[in-house]
């Protein structure tokens, strides 16, 4: 029997992981991407590399029905994802439909579909120079409509200061589309999902450490599993979880949902993200190969996913002010609950380490 052909919009980096669990499934490897620097890390790994610009998205078609690819995916760019829909569309491939991507892969858009649907989430404006945010209540949180990461998500305090705000999302916003919300105070937590079909598998609920750095831009300190919630409230956020991918229209592949609960334990989902989330975390987590799930829903053969462990585990971002986090870096070999640890050769957006962890206890280092 033939191995079957996947297509895998994008080449850089954050696809490798894809491409190495696709090899290792027997399924022959297509990677598009630009023949450029930064875009071909999967070049020398897939099996076959297409030098075509991820938005090219009819010569990506018209090379998908050449070759006779059996499935479409991209792991990590919420961006490619329309381009995913268009090619699994088109040849009658497992995926979403492209014009409902389109809206899934902007902020924005995103939003306006909570609204529609009666998803809970916070006060909104795309920025614009008639903006009347008289009934807003500061602080409130700028951000770009397009990127992810959070990169561009900044918290205003006063009203002097929005609009210079403003003006820095929209030179990091491909579309020069910038997204005003108020802010909500509470604990963050993450939820990834893996669809097929339109059936929503909730794979885990983590809690998210996050601040706003001495600049108001957003930043993470830590990701743990699980987030140990009430039973009511971990049912409301799944429930809810479906109930946004369904305003997107969002029925095959990996996502991921932030929610904001604030001290009256209301509940706001702050975004659903049209793309995966740390998928090696998730594993030593619960045992469940996110990676192999997102190919198999590509391929048309995804099975309902089943939990193998249930273990506490978690990443530290390692920052210039976070010292007993350098600390416990360098202290590693002594700790056999860290698995993986080390210093970057050069900071990363503003992170110049990390620290997974994985035990049978709830761990924190602080």
């Amino acid at each position: 029997m033939k191995n079957k052909k996947l297509a895998i919009i994008g080449a850089d980096k954050h696809q490798l992981p894809l491409v190495l669990k696709a090899k290792e499934m027997g399924v022959e490897t297509h990677c598009f991407d630009q023949d450029r620097e930064g875009y071909t890390r999967c070049k020398a790994v897939a099996d076959y590399f297409h030098p075509i610009s991820v938005f090219e998205k009819e010569q990506i078609l018209e090379k998908c029905r050449e070759l006779k690819v059996d499935g479409v995916t991209t792991k990590s760019n919420e961006q490619y994802v329309p381009i995913v829909a268009y090619v699994a569309e088109n040849m009658g491939l497992p995926g979403n439909r492209y014009e409902d991507m389109l809206i899934a892969a902007n902020k924005f858009s995103r939003r306006q579909a909570f609204e529609r649907h009666g998803v809970k989430s916070p006060r909104f404006v795309l920025a614009h120079e008639k903006n009347d945010l008289s009934d807003f209540q500061y602080p409130l949180v700028v951000k770009p409509a397009d990127c992810g990461k959070g990169v561009g998500v900044v918290k205003v305090e006063k009203e002097e200061d929005l609009r210079e705000a403003i003006r820095q999302a929209q030179n990091l916003s491909l579309r020069k589309e910038v997204i005003i919300e108020e802010f909500i105070e509470g604990l963050e937590a993450g939820v990834d999902i893996i669809s097929c079909g339109g059936e929503h598998h909730i794979l885990a609920i983590k809690e998210r450490e996050m601040f706003f750095d001495e600049n108001h831009c957003l930043q993470k300190i830590a990701d743990h599993y699980p987030f140990e919630l009430p039973a009511h409230i971990e049912a409301k956020i799944i429930d809810e979880t479906k109930k946004a991918l369904n305003a997107i229209h969002f029925n095959y592949g990996a996502s991921k949902a932030k929610f904001i609960l604030t001290n009256e334990n209301e509940w706001f989902i702050i975004d659903i993200n049209p793309k995966m989330g740390g998928h090696n975390l998730l594993k030593a987590h619960n045992g469940y190969e996110y990676i192999k799930g997102l190919i198999d829903v590509a391929l048309g053969q995804f099975e309902k996913p089943v939990f193998r462990q249930k273990k506490y585990t978690g990443q530290y971002i390692c920052r210039e002010n976070t010292e007993s986090i350098r600390q416990a870096i360098e202290n590693k070999d002594k700790d056999p609950d860290i698995v993986n640890a080390g210093m970057y050769k050069e900071p990363y957006l503003g992170r110049t380490g990390f620290l997974n962890y994985q035990s049978d206890i709830k761990r924190r280092w602080k």
